[in-house]
Formats: C-alpha cells, sequence, structure tokens
C-alpha cells in the first residue's frame, strides 16, 4: 500500500481498510489470483492506542471494514476467511503479575467483532510471550471456530527464552488446530524452527497442522526480532526480497516437514 501511494510508511497501518477499502481489497484480490486459499482480514495490531493520530475511524470501525472486504474477495475467489488478532502488550514483564482478566478481555472484544462479521477461522499471530498466547487461544476457542496461533518468534525462543519446541507443545495443548511463527524472519529461519517445532510436538505425541507466516526478505543476520534488528529497516530492505525460485523450494521443502 506505501508504494501504491496509499499510505506512509510504519509499523501499523490498519486504518486503511476503512479508508482505503477499495485498495486493501485490490491486494486481496490479487493474493487470491495468486493462488491463496486464505483471505486474512486486515486488521493486524488493530488496538485503539496504536492508532495514527488523527485517525478518523475507531477499531470496531476499522475491523468491520476489514471483514468486509475479505468477505466479498471470499464471495467471488472461493477463499476462507480468516480473522486475524494481535497481542495486545499486556505482558511485558511477568513479574509485574500482568492482570490476566483484563488481557483476555481484550482478546475477546477483539474476535468478537471479527466472529461477528463472519470468519471462519481465527487467528492469534504476532505473541511474543507464551503465557499470553495460551490466555488469547483460550478465549479463542469459546468462539467456536478452528483456532491457528503463530508466534513471532526466532530461533532463540519467546521474550523470555523458552523454547521454540516448548512455545509449540504448549500452544497444541492449550487446544490450538494449528501452531507455528510469523512474519519476523525469513522463510528458511522460519524452517528451521518448523523443524525444532515438530521435534517437540512429536515427542509430547501432539498432531497439529503446523503454519508458518515467514517474512519475504532474507535476514538471516536478524536478532532476537529478526528483520526489526537489520540497519536497512524499514526503508532499504528491498534488496533482501526473495525470488519467486526461493519461495518454491522453501514451499517444497515445508511439505516435506
Amino acid at each position: 500500500l506505501e508504494k501504491r501511494g496509499y499510505v506512509k510508511a510504519g509499523e501499523w497501518t490498519t486504518q486503511a481498510a476503512a479508508e482505503f477499502p477499495e485498495a486493501v481489497e485490490q491486494l486481496a484480490v490479487e493474493f487470491a489470483r495468486a493462488g491463496g486459499d486464505v483471505t486474512q482480514t486486515f486488521t493486524f495490531w488493530c488496538h485503539e492506542d496504536a492508532l495514527p493520530e488523527g485517525c478518523m475511524f475507531s477499531c470496531e470501525e476499522i475491523n468491520k471494514a476489514a471483514c468486509g472486504i475479505a468477505s466479498r474477495v471470499s464471495r467471488s475467489k472461493g477463499t476462507i476467511i480468516a480473522g486475524g488478532v494481535t497481542q495486545n502488550g499486556g505482558i511485558q514483564e511477568e513479574r509485574e503479575k500482568p492482570d490476566k482478566k483484563k488481557i483476555q478481555e481484550e482478546t475477546r472484544s477483539a474476535i468478537d467483532i471479527l466472529v461477528k462479521n463472519g470468519i471462519d477461522l481465527i487467528i492469534c499471530e504476532y505473541f511474543h510471550n507464551i503465557m499470553e498466547m495460551e490466555w488469547a487461544i483460550e478465549v479463542a476457542l469459546e468462539f467456536d471456530l478452528p483456532v491457528a496461533a503463530t508466534m513471532c518468534i526466532g530461533p532463540g525462543g519467546d521474550e523470555l527464552g523458552r523454547s521454540v519446541g516448548e512455545c509449540a507443545v504448549r500452544m497444541a495443548q492449550a487446544g490450538a488446530s494449528l501452531v507455528g511463527v510469523n512474519c519476523l524472519f525469513d522463510p528458511f529461519v522460519c524452517l528451521d524452527i518448523m523443524k525444532s517445532m515438530k521435534l517437540a510436538l512429536d515427542a509430547f505425541k501432539l498432531s497439529p497442522f503446523l503454519m508458518a507466516q515467514p517474512l519475504g526478505y532474507r535476514v538471516p543476520d536478524g536478532g532476537r526480532c529478526g528483520w526489526l534488528d537489520i540497519p536497512e529497516f524499514p526503508f532499504g530492505v528491498e534488496t533482501r526480497q526473495i525470488t519467486r525460485f526461493e519461495a518454491r523450494t522453501w514451499a517444497r521443502e515445508a511439505y516435506n516437514i
């Protein structure tokens, strides 16, 4: 959307779903035309305190607009509608005794809007902390829809250093039908993480589906936060973009797991 002149470079631009619905819908159509079986709502990190200064839309208006876009694309392209919710930032340090009830109320409110607007699948994504992820899965299961859980972690595990294997096992034991990682690292780093997750899941005789939403840029030198730690972030990452052949190689290797 930034390259097409709709938003400025920044971390979160969910307001575009309400401000420029035709642009967001065109992207969703292109994803489906390229072969995507799932249309995800454009609701990433849609929190009231994260909206840009001067935003004219509430989170409820943005989420409703995003669901409308996904529904239209689903009807025309036959895709599954996935509604995504993220961590709400309530857990930064577990020793501060985070308020589980408050955090779950925020998660429940976000999911409720998506479910009321007809999603088929709930994705709990971009969680740094496995405990908050477990709390989110617990809430998501209340809605009687399939639940996917993906954490934004690297090879070192979650923000307190709990291993990727432990995170996978705990997500599966919490009730997620799909478990995996998303978006801070490149496809091949994510592939290594998924291999570690599968080993742990196999050891505990757990068999959820595996899921990865990798970054489209190569970041083998990323720190704990992946591409957020590279010097080119966010304005000079184009030279790191993967090729279509690398994407195919990753897809085949992921399938072979």
